[in-house]
């Protein structure tokens, strides 16, 4: 059921995220490098993963009952977002649907049809990792699955670092080149207001 719940979430975010994310972030004035730079949430999530400790969480864990309830309650955050989807998939996800230039109807009819296609075969990969992870857990043992915690959680933290990277990049060269994180440049006018000593 939590797999389940994971996979629509991810799916209706990416499809959000595509269909609605440009027109969102162009109300509230965010660029797409400004939601890089959000994966300062990844690493976080990441870190923490990586620090934390194994036989206590553990022994924790095993003397308290979860409710289904109590997992569903964690499906989208933190296990959706950012986790599964994060900083870096809604960013691939706006980038497409904020380029679409086409005013056709079945231009963009197809192109819509296409980024559904998508983000449902990416919302299918989802499923059997989550649905199947007490079985791989089974197999792999303690000792196993702190290996691969440990792993994955490094890599978390690199991915995080990768899109805050990306985001500060494109940041820092919107910055010298005199034009607002969006790309629309500033005017000498408003260059100078804003940044005056």
């Amino acid at each position: 059921m939590l797999a389940r719940r994971i996979t629509v979430n991810s799916f209706v975010l990416l499809i959000a995220s595509y269909t609605m994310g440009s027109r969102v972030l162009s109300l509230f004035g965010i660029s797409i490098p400004v939601v890089q730079v959000g994966g300062l949430i990844v690493i976080s999530a990441g870190w923490a993963m990586l620090n934390q400790q194994d036989g206590g969480d553990r022994d924790t864990v095993s003397g308290r009952t979860v409710t289904c309830a109590d997992a569903l309650n964690q499906a989208f955050y933190p296990l959706t977002l950012p986790l599964t989807v994060g900083p870096g998939s809604i960013s691939v996800a706006i980038t497409p649907g904020a380029n679409e230039t086409t005013h056709h109807l079945g231009a963009s009819l197809l192109a819509l049809l296409a980024a559904a296609t998508g983000c449902a075969f990416v919302a299918a990969t989802v499923y059997p990792c989550y649905a199947f992870a007490d079985r791989l857990a089974s197999v792999m043992g303690p000792s196993g699955m702190n290996v691969i915690l440990r792993l994955s959680s490094f890599l978390l933290v690199c991915i995080g670092v990768q899109i805050l990277g990306n985001g500060a990049s494109k940041l820092r060269g919107s910055f010298a080149a005199g034009r607002r994180p969006g790309g629309v440049a500033l005017k000498g006018s408003e260059w100078r207001e804003k940044f005056k000593p």
